[in-house]
């Protein structure tokens, strides 16, 4: 398979659709773990490096959270070519922009936690409010900061698709309850983080759907 065939596979809606899913998947079980771990309360927060079980679940968490980031990227980049030549440039910029940020505040939080788990150690422990700080500042990043853009993303995409008819309008209608939802509840209930990658992954299966009945 040359080069041109290559690159042709990886632009196809197909491999979007295919990132997307596996983007929802691992995020969803990110998700999952994190809530597993999570201190139920702000006072807990400084013993979360104490339990081993919290600090494996953690690790494991931490190393799935840049596949995540990858299968997004992938997602963005082939949606983005194939809505970039029928939209106009401002829904593509913002398109692009609030996913960028999205992975880049996935990354930073996932950074902060790495990095308490690495300096915490059986001889030198960190500071209690070293490691409360850790967690507090990737709870912000992600759930605040991080939400933020997931929103935006989610807008941009919906409002693109519906102009270019790509997107039926229900499910851009499902894209902005969710950004609303994203945007506008502080702080987030456990289950309405789950609405950003469910909404990736229903957008991913209608893909594959159209391709088949196209096919």
């Amino acid at each position: 398979m040359n080069r041109t065939r290559v690159l042709a596979a990886v632009r196809r809606p197909e491999s979007a659709a295919v990132a997307g899913l596996v983007f929802a998947a691992i995020l969803g079980w990110v998700l999952v773990l994190l809530h597993g771990v999570a201190p139920q309360q702000p006072a807990d927060a400084v013993n979360w490096a104490l339990d081993e079980y919290r600090r494996s679940t953690l690790n494991l968490a931490l190393t799935l959270m840049p596949f995540a980031g990858i299968a997004f990227l992938w997602f963005i980049a082939v949606i983005r070519a194939h809505l970039g030549s029928r939209d106009d440039r401002f829904f593509e910029t913002v398109f692009l922009g609030s996913g960028l940020l999205f992975v880049a505040t996935m990354f930073v939080a996932a950074a902060a936690l790495k990095a308490a788990l690495l300096l915490d150690s059986p001889g030198a422990p960190l500071p209690q409010e070293m490691v409360a700080y850790a967690w507090s500042f990737a709870n912000a990043v992600l759930a605040v900061f991080g939400a933020k853009m997931a929103a935006v993303f989610t807008f941009a995409a919906a409002t693109a698709g519906l102009r270019a008819a790509n997107l039926p309008r229900w499910i851009a209608v499902l894209g902005y309850l969710t950004g609303l939802s994203l945007l506008f509840i502080p702080p987030l209930p456990n289950l309405a983080q789950f609405l950003f990658p469910g909404w990736v992954a229903l957008v991913s299966i209608l893909v594959l759907v159209r391709r088949r009945e196209r096919a």
